[in-house]
């Protein structure tokens, strides 16, 4: 992880040893390999591969959220709920960077400041589950936990959690990333394309509302044109990697130490979280996550309490250091007003900076009588106000969203524009764990986020 000029330095035994103190941990959310010997082989592998990035492009996202926590840039992270292999295509990788693409310009025009893009991809593979085992009928079998560690058919042989599926988690991320690299390098980002997408979006009768902003957008980039603006300087944009850091048989090995430095980076993605499963202050996530130089995040729930956040503080931030903490909120649209100004309160008291960002999308799960998983457009959006609102109320900065979203034409959410209910969830329901936004909610979404970005 080193140039050739750069110093070769070797890490500190006891960091290494601190890598693996989880191990003495409770631990949550791991599936039962069934072939303890495999498992190893197989993070042995992935120890001997290439890190999927690197820690300059590390170092560098920490530096960008450390302006979203000062207020001066928006995080916009947003992806699958949980990435298939099969559903790693060029047309549908592609179709979910467009989306995010989109919906930063919109952003960055709003918000009057950089937007840092940042996808669920390339990693969001494994997924927490509120049982170990799934029934059907009479019979009961391991819970599907993503694709990184079994498969989603309803069969003994597809539920049994295969190692093999961690390497290929690995390759498929390679994958990934080798095209976001080259779809957010080679001239696909380039603004006045992304633009015209969303001109072709506003357009359409059942947005005429979002009109007369993307207008302003036009009439804003014909202006630079006007003056000469760079538009090869335009034409690529920075693009960064997250997932849930849950399946520790695949982060450990992923883990290296940076030769300039002898300090651990997570090397499978820029930007890892912890979810509110997992965030137990004694347990082995939040242990493992304190020892890595990757910014991270912690999803707090509606019942999180003050002097849970302040522990979080101490245990994932210690030294204070900007960009490092972000704290994901995802409370339902109902608790959110209460529940969160408390917390700002708190942290702004102290001496803590973190970045707080909104996931507007678990805390307001709901199944139709019809079977399906599924969230109302309106409620997503009620929580993104009501995290607006709370900041305004506290006088805090509101630092981004994080949004489960794919750029297909799926109908799994109920509502926005295109009134999708729960009929249409029939017609295009593909995600094999929780809703999400398809495009055009997407679009919505970041059309009615801009407003409340002119409030802030």
């Amino acid at each position: 992880m080193a140039s050739q000029n750069e110093p070769n330095i070797i890490a500190d035994k006891s960091v290494i040893e601190g890598l693996d103190y989880w191990r003495t941990l409770p631990i949550k959310q791991q599936p039962q390999w069934p072939n303890a010997a495999a498992v190893q082989n197989a993070s042995e592998r992935l120890a001997s591969y290439p890190p999927l990035v690197f820690a300059g492009e590390v170092d560098t996202l920490r530096d960008r959220l450390a302006l979203a926590a000062q207020g001066k840039a928006f995080l916009l992270q947003g992806g699958d709920c949980a990435e298939t292999f099969a559903g790693a295509t060029a047309d549908k990788i592609r179709n979910r960077i467009k989306t995010v693409l989109q919906m930063a310009v919109v952003l960055t025009y709003a918000a009057e400041m950089p937007v840092i893009k940042m996808g669920r991809m390339a990693g969001q593979f494994a997924k927490p589950r509120s049982s170990d085992t799934e029934t059907r009928g009479d019979i009961t079998l391991p819970a599907y936990r993503g694709d990184i560690v079994n498969g989603y058919d309803f069969t003994p042989e597809s539920r049994e959690a295969n190692p093999e599926r961690l390497v290929q988690g690995y390759n498929t991320a390679v994958s990934t990333l080798n095209l976001i690299r080259a779809f957010t390098t080679g001239g696909f980002a380039d603004l006045r394309e992304v633009h015209s997408w969303n001109k072709g979006f506003a357009k359409n009768p059942a947005n005429a509302q979002y009109e007369a902003l993307a207008n302003e957008i036009d009439r804003a980039i014909k202006f630079m044109a006007a003056c000469g603006a760079d538009f090869d300087a335009l034409k690529t944009t920075e693009f960064f990697v997250s997932h849930e850091a849950l399946l520790m048989d695949y982060e450990r090995p992923m883990t290296r130490i940076d030769s300039r430095t002898g300090t651990p980076y997570n090397t499978s993605a820029h930007f890892v979280w912890i979810g509110e499963r997992t965030r137990e202050l004694d347990g082995a996530h939040v242990d493992f996550l304190s020892r890595v130089r990757n910014p991270i995040g912690v999803k707090l729930g509606p019942t999180t309490d003050i002097d849970t956040v302040k522990a979080l503080i101490e245990k994932l931030d210690p030294n204070r250091e900007p960009g490092r903490l972000t704290f994901i909120t995802r409370m339902g649209a109902g608790k959110i007003r209460e529940a969160l100004p408390p917390l700002l309160e708190a942290v702004k008291a102290s001496d803590a900076n973190p970045l707080w960002i909104t996931d507007p999308m678990h805390g307001n799960g709901i199944t139709t009588p019809n079977g399906y998983k599924t969230r109302r457009f309106d409620d997503v959006m009620d929580e993104v106000r009501g995290f607006f609102e709370a900041h305004r109320q506290v006088g805090t900065f509101p630092g981004g969203v994080h949004v489960e979203l794919t750029g297909d034409d799926v109908t799994e959410c109920l509502g926005g524009s295109e009134q999708i209910d729960e009929k249409d969830l029939e017609s295009r329901y593909e995600s094999l764990c929780d809703p999400r936004l398809n495009h055009m909610q997407s679009l919505e979404l970041a059309f009615l986020v801009a407003e409340e970005l002119k409030k802030a």
